[in-house]
């Protein structure tokens, strides 16, 4: 492992990996954010075929915590979602800057096969994983390598998520179980360290510098 990496982080901080290199992540100006479900968002993903898409793609194994983070995002407050998404699930967020459209596509093993449909259209990728599932880490790294192999531009922000649960892996941890240093020095990738708390709570310090950093890639992608 690069020992600058390991020098750097720390356990639920945020890394950015550019150019091979790891640089903290900077302080990123905060917006007020109003929240809209429109029809469209999910129709976009019919869209498919019309061109590059402005939707950012959520993927990850089922249980990762992908949606109850799309929910935290929109709302700047925490809501879990204890079922896995069963299909696709479609959220707008609008801030002062831009429109965020978030496409999430369920993971479990019969949705994976929707996965690179989606993502040749997309302006970023969002990875979530488990962190405290060292199990199914593996199978994790498996299916992002496989994702982004033909694709050495695309933006990627993985969510090592659940940074709160004991056992949780530290995001230097992730990194290695990943592989993310084999991935290549070409694209924008960053990985960050989240957790969603408890019901109604205002989200965490880590989640509001994700959302801050996917907005800002979403404008330099556009």
């Amino acid at each position: 492992m690069d020992p600058r990496l390991r020098a750097a982080a720390l356990c639920g901080a945020a890394l950015a990996l550019a150019g091979g290199t790891v640089v903290a992540l900077r302080a990123w100006a905060r917006w007020r954010s109003d929240v809209s479900l429109p029809a469209r968002c999910a129709a976009a993903a019919a869209e498919q075929g019309k061109g590059r898409g402005k939707q950012i793609l959520v993927l990850g194994l089922d249980g990762a915590g992908k949606t109850s983070i799309l929910h935290s995002l929109a709302t700047n407050h925490v809501k879990r979602s204890m079922a896995p998404t069963e299909g696709f699930n479609a959220i707008c967020v609008n801030t002062e800057e831009s429109q965020m459209e978030f496409l999430e596509i369920g993971g479990s093993e019969s949705l994976r096969s929707y996965w690179k449909m989606y993502l040749p259209k997309v302006l970023l990728l969002v990875y979530v994983v488990d962190s405290a599932d060292h199990a199914r880490l593996p199978m994790a790294k498996q299916l992002l390598h496989q994702l982004i192999q033909n694709n050495s531009t695309l933006p990627v922000v993985v969510l090592a998520n659940k940074q709160d649960l004991e056992g949780a892996y530290c995001i230097t941890d992730i990194h290695d179980a990943l592989a993310l240093s084999d991935i290549g020095d070409q694209r924008k990738m960053f990985l960050i360290g989240t957790h969603v708390a408890e019901d109604g709570s205002e989200i965490s310090s880590s989640m509001k510098d994700a959302k801050e950093l996917i907005g800002q890639l979403v404008l330099e992608t556009q």
